[in-house]
């Protein structure tokens, strides 16, 4: 009888701003390859707690720091590859609420960052609970 592995586990930041007026906007960044639009996200960071490995990864990935919340809004999953694999993810998603965008960054120049609508960011993800996360972000931050 086969048994199919248990996913990898991954922490993901899912940065926003408030709009003055209302509203919020997304933040998103390419991945290194293949250019498609995702989340600052990782492998778990010893010694730092999920939503703390969340928060690293934005600051190295998009140069985003803020206030992160300490409970997940939620989970997807996609597929890494990997030299010789595919590995399943599951990603942990963060809100992280960005209070400035840092001059630079470790992975600045490796990736584009943009400010999306929610909207438009659940459609240039292709991920589609990722996406869900995304579109439905408003009503999750209560």
């Amino acid at each position: 009888m086969s048994r199919k592995a248990a996913p990898s586990l991954q922490y993901a930041a899912l940065p926003y701003r408030r709009r003055p007026g209302g509203g919020i906007e997304v933040l998103l960044i390419t991945t290194r390859e293949t250019r498609r639009w995702i989340i600052p996200k990782g492998w778990p960071a010893p010694g730092l707690a999920p939503h703390a490995s969340a928060q690293n990864e934005a600051m190295e990935e998009s140069g985003a720091v803020g206030r992160i919340g300490e409970r997940s809004i939620g989970f997807y999953h996609y597929t890494k590859l990997v030299p010789g694999a595919a590995v399943l993810c599951r990603v942990e998603v963060f809100p992280l609420e960005v209070e400035q965008q840092l001059p630079s960054w470790p992975e600045e120049g490796q990736r584009l960052v943009q400010w999306f609508e929610p909207q438009a960011a659940g459609e240039a993800v292709q991920e589609p609970e990722l996406s869900a996360l995304i579109r439905n972000l408003a009503a999750l931050l209560g």
